[in-house]
Order: structure tokens, then C-alpha cells, then sequence
């Protein structure tokens, strides 16, 4: 077992190489980033799923810098994601902290997220924006798709979003929970004078099949729990399960939530592939995904 010599350079470029023989969870980033070199190694389809917390914070130029290399091939998140993306594109969120006043940041039409403080007025731009996305939708066909709403925003925002870049590099963005987000709250306003339009939640679960099942190998980064997360394993129950998955999370597993989930046992469902091999194809960081997935993507990103 090794140490981290503090009297040699630290290079953050190689984490893998400086955190595998450390112990506990430096060990298990220096795994998920052996696993993720082989999804890419192996040309598996790979599937980065999040869930919005992150994309209100810096994790949002991980994602956009990771869509825009090509560097994966599906995205799977939650409608807050898609929210805080857009929203971000033009205005700035303020950082707090943890232990703010509540009352007084309600007053002040301030809305926290654990330390990161987003003012009513970015909701009132979103209002806006969405209004125009969803007129031009409409014009297109009365049902909607999660994916087609995403494609839409990207190609009408700006190039530091990650929904910029997946529509210019065609990389399909799902979000079966759409309608729990302010989007999905504007599509309702939207609805009451445009009755016969909608968004159809099922409508991707087609083109999202074909590409589990038209795919060599998939390979899973899975960042944080919900619907995200089952959404990606559980279509990947369609192959017998990802070829590679790495999990990265802060819940505990003891209460039997999703979220905290371990990828062992998604292989009893069936969402990840038992691999007889020498090396191991799936891993658990127990770690908050604001400092893990920064370590984890400096190594395909420098």
C-alpha cells in the first residue's frame, strides 16, 4: 500500500495513478477512472446521467465540456437540469452558505440550494424563453417530446451550455421526468391557450431502446440517484445490463433507496452485467459528486 507524497509533485492530471493504492475512496476513483478508460478503450455507448443539483453548480462546465468533446453519447437527467442549464446561460447564480437564514432569503426572493442562491428573476427569464420554445414547437406538431424540448433549448442558447452542445453534436438528451421542473410548469401555462399541445413522456422510450440495443457495449457514469439513474439501468435491462457502470453518490444504501443503490446490486436486477473478468467492470464512490467528478474527468479532459 501506497502513500501520497507530498514531497513529489501532486499531479491532479493523474489521479488514477496517484489515489490507487492510497485506500478508501481515493482507491475507488482511481477504479472508476480504470473503468471509464475501458468504456472508451472498447468504444462502449456511454450514458452520463446527473441529477439538477449539480447542474446548478460548477459540475455544469464538466457536462458542457464532456458533450462538446464527444467525449459521451447519452444524457439522462432530471427536468431541473434542463432548468438551471438554460437559466444559467444568462444570469449568474450567487453563492451562500449552508446555514443562511431562510426566511430572509424568501423575503428577499432569493431560493437556495444547499450554499449556491438563485434569485426569482432567473425563473422570470426561463418564463420568457420557454414561451418562445414552446411556440415553435407547436407549430411543429401538438406532442412533444422530453428529447425535443432539449434539442430546442440548445439551439436557441448559448454555446457555455451543455444543451448547446449536445444538439450541435446530435447527442441525445433524455428527461423522462420533464413536467417535475419549472419547464414542465411553464408547458402547463402554455397549455391553457393552446389546448391540443402536450409533451408525450413515452415518445423517447423508442430511440432510447435503439440505442441500448443497437450498441456493442454501454458503459454507465452515473452521477447521484432519482429517476435519472433507474432510467439509464433500467433500459439497459434490455441488453442484460451495462458492460461498464460507475457510480458516484452520497446516500446510504441501508434504507434500500435507489439513490444509494450500490452497483452490486444492480446486478441481481439484471442493470449491470456480472463480469467473470480479471479486472473489475463496475464501481461505487461513496463521495459528493462536486469533488469526485472534478478528480475523475481532469484525467480524459487535460
Amino acid at each position: 500500500m501506497a502513500i501520497i507524497d507530498l514531497d513529489s509533485e501532486l499531479d491532479l492530471n493523474d489521479p488514477k495513478t496517484q489515489f490507487a493504492n492510497c485506500g478508501f475512496q481515493a482507491t475507488n476513483i482511481a477504479t472508476a477512472i480504470s473503468i471509464i478508460e475501458r468504456m472508451k478503450e472498447e468504444n462502449a455507448t456511454v450514458f452520463l446521467t446527473f441529477t439538477s443539483n449539480m447542474v446548478a453548480s460548477g459540475l455544469r462546465g464538466i457536462f458542457k465540456e464532456l458533450c462538446k468533446r464527444k467525449f459521451v453519447d447519452v444524457i439522462i437527467t432530471a427536468g431541473g437540469s434542463l432548468d438551471h442549464d438554460l437559466i444559467k446561460s444568462a444570469n449568474k447564480y450567487e453563492l451562500g452558505d449552508f446555514s443562511m437564514d431562510d426566511k430572509k432569503l424568501h423575503e428577499k426572493g432569493i431560493n437556495r440550494i444547499g450554499n449556491i442562491l438563485v434569485p426569482n428573476e432567473c425563473y422570470e427569464y426561463l418564463e420568457g424563453f420557454m414561451k418562445g420554445v414552446y411556440s415553435e414547437l407547436s407549430q411543429k406538431e401538438n406532442m412533444t417530446s422530453p428529447s425535443e424540448i432539449a434539442r430546442k433549448i440548445g439551439e436557441k442558447t448559448k454555446d457555455d451550455s451543455f444543451l448547446y452542445w449536445c444538439n450541435k453534436n446530435k447527442i441525445p438528451v433524455f428527461c423522462p421526468g420533464i413536467t417535475d421542473s419549472a419547464i414542465g410548469l411553464q408547458a402547463y401555462f402554455y397549455k391553457q391557450k393552446n389546448k391540443n399541445f402536450g409533451i408525450d413522456v413515452t415518445k423517447d422510450m423508442g430511440e432510447l431502446a435503439q440505442l441500448v440495443l443497437n450498441a456493442e457495449k454501454t458503459g454507465g457514469i452515473i452521477l447521484g440517484g432519482g429517476i435519472s439513474k433507474h432510467h439509464a439501468i433500467g433500459v439497459n435491462l434490455l441488453r442484460g445490463g451495462f458492460d461498464y457502470a460507475v457510480y458516484v453518490t452520497t446516500s446510504s444504501p441501508w434504507d434500500g433507496s435507489l439513490s444509494g443503490a450500490r452497483t452490486n446490486e444492480a446486478i441481481s436486477w439484471g442493470k449491470i452485467k456480472n463480469s467473470n473478468a480479471h479486472f473489475s467492470n463496475h464501481a461505487t464512490v461513496d463521495c459528493d459528486a462536486s469533488i469526485a467528478f472534478p478528480l475523475i474527468s481532469c484525467k480524459f479532459l487535460k
